[in-house]
């Protein structure tokens, strides 16, 4: 659930914002408008409760410069059924800084990113660049992208535990202007994963006996990943543009990766405007994939193979969503230097299956 305020200073233009801040307009050629954002989200699932602010600003000269700065943070509490079966409660807290400038020039746009991540055993830098040119006046955009982290894993519980982690991400993208209601956009991502890609704290589950699945199980075991991972993802959404200022948009998503995960996403949405100064959009979203092939619900003993995980997102499920946004138009024609100011309420709905995840606190020993 998250509810935002947003105060812009010049027109709007169409474009998608991103909290991000450093991912490239939709349509080159065109800089993102001055805008202020305040955000509250709350999520609660899992025995886990996420909580916390961020905060927005952006301004350009109106010509060639637009720079951008987030603060974003997380208050986590709670337990998972990890951690309940292998610890006990905690709380913790996450703050993200994220700053971005975009250059105008001509028809092509470039963007320089930086975002710094920090937690008690975990901290993160991330730097990205992309360039973005329009083509055939402006019916055509293609860009270009490369994000690069650097990670330090710690360990709240071993003061001496400290690892690394690299991460590279290359990106393209097509955004088409098929008619003058319909827009298509075409993704694709490779990324490449090295280090310590593992949670420090997450243990397997095994049986106590191998010829006695009645004798029960523990939790001993250390996971062991792959300290490699490249994965491939495509993706296509389209917008289409209803008469009545309505929009419908559809998109698809498959990624795959060498741990063997393969996965599937795809989202519908409508967005309807209502009387004058609401807006309201609803959405569906599906994704399924398949496990890691290194995963394992129960391992029958502590070396069983060269890799281990027991984590519930490497196994195979789906979940499905539905959300809906309401976007309250503040000002109606403005107010002193502020052209626009919006208030946006959304809430989100996720109900997971798990396949082959058993919780443990309620499995049967035998």
């Amino acid at each position: 659930m998250g509810v935002g305020v947003g105060v812009t200073r010049v027109p709007l233009r169409g474009l998608l914002l991103a909290l991000v801040l450093v991912s490239p307009a939709v349509l080159s050629g065109i800089l993102p408008e001055d805008r202020a954002d305040v955000l509250y989200h709350s999520y609660n699932g899992g025995g886990v409760e996420v909580t916390g602010p961020s905060y927005l600003v952006r301004k350009g000269d109106n010509k060639n410069f637009s720079a951008s700065a987030n603060y974003y943070t997380d208050s986590i509490s709670g337990a998972s059924i990890d951690v309940l079966t292998q610890g006990s409660a905690y709380s913790e807290q996450r703050t993200q800084l994220t700053g971005g400038i975009d250059y105008l020039h001509a028809d092509t746009t470039m963007t320089v990113g930086y975002s710094n991540s920090d937690e008690s055993d975990y901290k993160s830098n991330t730097y990205n660049f992309s360039i973005g040119q329009t083509l055939f006046g402006g019916l055509t955009t293609v860009t270009l992208g490369y994000a690069y982290g650097d990670d330090d894993v710690f360990s709240n519980v071993d003061p001496g535990f400290k690892r690394a982690a690299e991460h590279r991400n290359y990106h393209v993208s097509l955004t088409q202007v098929l008619t003058k209601d319909l827009l298509l956009s075409l993704n694709y991502d490779a990324i490449t994963d090295e280090g310590y890609l593992q949670n420090p704290y997450r243990r397997v589950r095994v049986q106590n006996d191998s010829l006695d699945p009645s004798a029960g199980w523990n939790f001993n075991t250390p996971e062991i990943y792959p300290d490699t991972r490249t994965s491939n993802a495509f993706s296509a959404n389209f917008m289409y543009y209803l008469p009545y200022r309505a929009v419908i948009k559809a998109g698809y998503r498959y990624y795959t990766d060498d741990w063997d995960i393969k996965s599937h996403n795809a989202e519908i949405g409508y967005i309807h405007p209502l009387w004058n100064r609401w807006i309201v959009e609803f959405n569906y979203r599906y994704y399924q994939q398949t496990e890691a092939d290194f995963y394992s619900d129960l391992f029958q003993f502590a070396n069983q193979q060269n890799f281990m995980g027991r984590d519930k997102e490497l196994s195979k499920f789906n979940d499905n969503t539905l959300g809906v946004t309401l976007s309250y138009d503040v000002f109606e024609h403005g107010w002193g230097y502020v052209d626009k100011a919006t208030l946006n309420f959304t809430y989100s709905r996720i109900w997971f299956d798990y396949d082959n995840y058993t919780d443990a606190r309620q499995a049967n020993p035998s």
